[in-house]
C-alpha cells in the first residue's frame, strides 16, 4: 500500500487529484460514478464490517461493455477534517491497502470498498477516485464520489452508585453513567420484581442517568436496575437500596461525642466555681499571725465614761483600784468599777431601825456592792470584744 503520512502527503494527494481532473477535462469521454440511493450516508457498528458501494460508467456505454477504454487507477481516501489519508490504491493491476480494507469485487468490475473490523476512528468521509483512458492513451476521463460513514459504539457497561444515606424520611439519588457510547446513551431506571416499577420524569433524568427518591420508607427497599441504551446496543447495572429506620452510625457517634463534651464542660464549671468559693472563704476565716490589735481609743482625762456607738461603758481608773484613804469629799468624782459584760442589779437593802445594811454578795476585786452603791457606782453593760480586739 502506498501511504504518504503527514501534511506533505496530504498536499501531494490533493495535487495528484487535481492533476487527474485536469487531464480528464480534455477527454471527449464522460466518466460517471454512482452510489445507490439512500446509501450516501452509512452507519455501522464498531467491530462489524461495512461495504461502501460505488461503481462507474461512461456516458453512452454500459459498464458491461467497456469498449476501447481501460481502467488506469482506482484510489480511496479517508478525509477527516483537514487530514486526507489513502486507504486503498489500485494502480495498473496492483492493489495496496490498509489492514481491514479491501475491494468487494475484482477489477475492473464495481469499485465497491469493504471495511472490516471497524473502529470509531474509522468514521469520516470516504472519497473514491477513478481514472480511465483509451487503449491508445490519447483520451482520459476522471470521476469521484464521496460517502459518509459513521461508526457507532454501543454503551459500555455503566456504573451504578447510591448518593445519600438511606434512612426513613430522607432523600437519596441513584446515579448511572456509561463511560463510552456513540451516540450518547439514554438511561432508564426500574425496580426489580417482586415490587416491579418503572420510573419516568420528573424523578428520572434520562440524559444524566439519575433517579431521585424522596421521603424514603421501608417498603421502598429493593434492587434498582439502570439500563443504558442507544440505537445500536444496551448495557445495565444495578444497586441495592436498604432503607434503615434508626439513626445512622454517624448520628449516634455525634450524639455521644456531644454528650461527653457537654458533661466535661459542666464538670469544669463546677470545679471552677468550687475553687472560687474556697478562695473567697479562706481570707475571711484566717487570722493572720502578724495581725496587730486595733488601736485603743484615747479616753478623756476629765471623765471616767465614754459613749461608743450609743452604748455606755464605764472604765475603772487607777484611783478606783486603790483603797480610799479617807471619806470622800463632797463634790469629788467617784470612780466606777467595770463589771465585765454582766449587769449587776442595784441591791435592795432592807430598812431597819438603827441597823446597818448587809452586803448581799461580794463583788469582784474585794469591793462589795453596797460599798459601790454608796460610792455612787452605776451598773452598766460592757460590750463584748472579739479575738481581733474589736467591739461586738
Amino acid at each position: 500500500m502506498v501511504s504518504l503520512p503527514g501534511r506533505p502527503a496530504t498536499s501531494l494527494l490533493r495535487l495528484l487529484f487535481l492533476g487527474l481532473s485536469t487531464l480528464a477535462s480534455s477527454s471527449r469521454a464522460q466518466l460517471e460514478l454512482h452510489v445507490p440511493a439512500g446509501l450516501a450516508k452509512l452507519k455501522a457498528v464498531e467491530g462489524a464490517e461495512v461495504v461502501l458501494p460505488v461503481w462507474y460508467t461512461l456516458r453512452g456505454q454500459s459498464p458491461a461493455q467497456p469498449g476501447p477504454w481501460e481502467l488506469l487507477t482506482v484510489m480511496w481516501f479517508l478525509e477527516q477534517g483537514q487530514d486526507l489519508n489513502q486507504v486503498l490504491a489500485y494502480i495498473s493491476g496492483a492493489t495496496s491497502s490498509k489492514s481491514g480494507v479491501s475491494l468487494v469485487y475484482s477489477m475492473p468490475s464495481q469499485k465497491s470498498l469493504r471495511l472490516q473490523g471497524l473502529r470509531e476512528k474509522d468514521s469520516g468521509s470516504y472519497r473514491c477516485s477513478v481514472n480511465v483512458q483509451d487503449h491508445e492513451g490519447k483520451n482520459r476521463s476522471h470521476g469521484s464520489k464521496t460517502l459518509e460513514l459513521s461508526v457507532l459504539v454501543p454503551p459500555a457497561p455503566p456504573s451504578c452508585r447510591l448518593l445519600g444515606v438511606p434512612r426513613v424520611g430522607t432523600n437519596v439519588t441513584l446515579s448511572c453513567q456509561s463511560p463510552r457510547s456513540k451516540p450518547a446513551a439514554q438511561y432508564q431506571w426500574e425496580r426489580a420484581p417482586p415490587s416491579a416499577q418503572v420510573f419516568f420524569a420528573p424523578v428520572l433524568d434520562a440524559i444524566r442517568g439519575s433517579l431521585s427518591l424522596t421521603n424514603l420508607s421501608s417498603p421502598m427497599s429493593g434492587v434498582y436496575i439502570c439500563k443504558a441504551h442507544n440505537e445500536v446496543g444496551s448495557a445495565q447495572c444495578n444497586v441495592t437500596l436498604e432503607v434503615s429506620t434508626g439513626p445512622g452510625p454517624a448520628v449516634v457517634a455525634g450524639a455521644v461525642v456531644g454528650t461527653l463534651v457537654g458533661l466535661g464542660m459542666l464538670a469544669g464549671l463546677v470545679l471552677l466555681y468550687h475553687r472560687r468559693s474556697k478562695a473567697l472563704e479562706e481570707p475571711a476565716n484566717d487570722i493572720k499571725e502578724d495581725a496587730t490589735a486595733p488601736r485603743t481609743l484615747p479616753w478623756p482625762k476629765g471623765s471616767d465614761t465614754i459613749s461608743k456607738n450609743g452604748t455606755l461603758s464605764s472604765v475603772t481608773s487607777a484611783r478606783a483600784l486603790r483603797h480610799p484613804q479617807g471619806p470622800p469629799r463632797p463634790g469629788a468624782l467617784t470612780p466606777t468599777l467595770s463589771l465585765s459584760s454582766q449587769v449587776l442589779p442595784s441591791p435592795r437593802l432592807p430598812r431597819t431601825d438603827g441597823a446597818q445594811p448587809q452586803p448581799i454578795s461580794p463583788s469582784p476585786g474585794g469591793v462589795s456592792s453596797s460599798t459601790l452603791s454608796r460610792m455612787g457606782a452605776v451598773p452598766v453593760m460592757v460590750p463584748a470584744q472579739s479575738q481581733a480586739g474589736s467591739l461586738v
